[in-house]
Parts: C-alpha cells; structure tokens; sequence
C-alpha cells in the first residue's frame, strides 16, 4: 500500500515538473528570447581542442569580448571556407591564452589576439581568472567531462530556460540588484539581450537591445564603473610593462619558430572608448610597441576608413549587422594588405 501512495506522489510530481518547464519554455519562447549557450570551461576546452587543424584549415582567436561580438563567424567561414576557433573571453586578459598556446608544441597555427588595453595590458588578478580557469579545465578534463558536454549540448540546443546566466536560481537572486556594502562587491549587472552566447562562442546582442536606450545606456553605465574602477588603481610601473612586452614577445616568437602566424588587432569602439588615450594608453606607448616589439603585423581599425566608421551601440561593441560588415572587410585586409591566403574553394 506504502509504495503505491509513493508511486503516486512521483507519478504527480514528474507531472508538475513537466507542466511547470513546460510553461516556462513556452512563456520564454514568446518573448522571442534566444537559445543561448553556456560559456563555461566545457564549451571552451571543446573550442581549445580544435586549435590543432592544419595551418590552411583554421584560425583561432584569442582576447576579450570586442571580437567575440565583432567577428561574425558565419560570415567569415562562408566566405573563406577555413575554420574560426573562437577562444577569446569576455573581460579576461588574453595573454595567459598566448603563452598557454605557445608553450604548446602542437600548435603551429594562425592566430589573431584581438587587444583591449585596459585588459590586454594588466596584470590584475581577477581578469586572468577565467583564462587560468578555462586552461586548467582543459588540460584536466576527465572522459566523464566530455560525455557531459556532448549529453548537455542537445539539451541546450533546444530549451532557452537552461540558460544558467539568466535563469538559475542564482542569476534570479542576482537580478535583485543588493547594492554594494562594506566588504562586499556587488559586480554591476548586463541585460540579457546584450549577451547572447552561440554554440561557435560568437556573442551577440539583440535587435531589441540596440533599439533599447534603456538597455543600451544600463550597458554605458556599467562600462564607465569599470572605467572608474580601473582608474582608482595605482598606474602600472615601467618595469612591469616592459615585462608584458618582454613576455608577449616571448610567447609570439615560440609560435612563430614552429611555423605559425600571429597578429594584432584592434576592434572598433566609439564615443568615449574611440581611442586608447581616452582610456590612459596611448597609441604609441601600447599599441604600436606591441607590434614594434613582437614584429608582429597588425590592424588598428582607425587605420582604415572601412572600418573606422562603426558607432557602437553602448561604445565598445558591434551590432550585428554591423558585425558583418566588419567581418567582411577584415578578411579582405588581412588578405590584400597583411598576405594571408584565406579564401579556399
């Protein structure tokens, strides 16, 4: 009798449970909302191990969010033909990704590392986090990982509510908004329509998000706290940026005595974030000594008047029409001023 009245109660619950996903994929869908992946150390790594292709075959890129919203990969792999192996993570500094690639003997490919300043040219603990995290996932992953990540994708592939960024318990007590107190640092917080993640690792903002001012001003507000943040620390000593320099070379120089490429480049922003010098990097002290010093090639969009036009929505990434546009020229400069033979039959 017991375990009747306990299949029962299993019985009404799996009914409920399905009922209530039910209802709030449905409700989910209607907002038009979009499937978005997680981009976690799973999605990365499975990225990470694609960096192997033959040279002709694929390009990976590497640095912070700018190229991850501005390179429209659809655009750029219908175009050339050769895969792009997207690598770079949103507020992260890219280096640990550079040298973790150059420490490895098996990658002899093309590389691009899209530069941020603020983030490209710090030694600031929390923007290495991620990179340090994703690396150290990589190189560690379990055969009970990997099955993870191959059952997960079809699930996510088709439900919206499995978006943890948005949808978790914890990024719904997030959506509070506890203001900050006395020893606790409460991180400001992105609308859901200006960070949408594919399963390539392209991010994207929506069509509502940039016809948003509400939203697209939410998105400014957070990027002059973090502008005002980084102000607040002390400025880095010569000493320690001449490390940088010295340990970027380091790690471009190993790619390139196995036969790889590298190149530099700086994705478009607007307004206050136009030029580095309005961020405290000015152009000769950063950018051209980077490329100076590595001898490495590369594109500053103010360089060329195709891309050096673009207004950012919120200063500091592409829409994604936009995206495209971008995306196109780009190949076309990387082809017909840098040398690189992408366009494949």
């Amino acid at each position: 009798m017991e375990n009747k009245t306990l299949l029962k109660s299993a019985i009404l619950m799996l009914v409920i449970v399905v009922i209530t996903t039910a209802f709030c994929e449905i409700s989910l869908r209607n907002k038009g909302i979009p499937i978005s992946y997680d981009d976690g150390p799973p999605l990365w790594s499975n990225k990470r191990a694609m960096v192997y292709e033959p040279q002709d075959d694929a390009v990976v890129f590497i640095g912070s969010s700018r190229i991850k919203y501005d390179l429209d990969i659809p655009t750029w792999q219908g175009i050339t033909n050769v895969h792009s192996v997207q690598l770079a993570m949103e507020g992260s500094n890219p280096r640990p990704v550079l040298e973790d690639l150059a420490n490895d003997e098996n990658f002899k490919g093309r590389l691009i590392v899209d530069v941020t300043e603020g983030l490209f040219f710090s030694n600031a603990p929390p923007n290495k986090e991620a990179p340090i995290k994703n690396i150290k996932y990589y190189h560690d992953i379990t055969p009970a990982q990997r099955v993870s990540f191959f059952l997960n994708k079809p699930l996510e592939t088709q439900f919206i509510f499995l978006n943890k960024d948005y949808f978790s318990l914890n990024a719904q007590l997030n959506e509070l908004e506890i203001q900050s107190r006395p020893g606790v640092f409460i991180e400001p917080l992105f609308p859901m329509e200006f960070s949408n993640n594919t399963f390539e690792r392209q991010m994207f903002m929506t069509p509502e998000f940039v016809a948003d001012t509400v939203l697209r001003n939410k998105v400014k507000s957070n990027w002059a706290f973090f502008a005002k943040m980084s102000k607040l620390a002390p400025p880095m000593k010569e000493a320690e940026l001449a490390a940088i320099f010295k340990s970027v070379k380091e790690a471009t120089d190993k790619i390139k005595a196995r036969g790889g490429e590298v190149l530099f480049v700086r994705t478009p922003s607007s307004g206050p974030y136009l030029q580095g010098e309005n961020m405290g990097f000015p152009r000769e002290k950063y950018w051209d000594k980077l490329l100076a010093y590595t001898n490495c090639p590369g594109i500053h969009f103010l360089d060329y008047p195709e891309i050096a036009h673009f207004e950012c929505p919120e200063f500091s990434h592409l829409s994604q029409p936009d995206a495209i546009i971008f995306t196109k020229h780009f190949i076309e400069i990387l082809e017909k001023e840098k040398g690189w033979k992408l366009k494949k039959s």
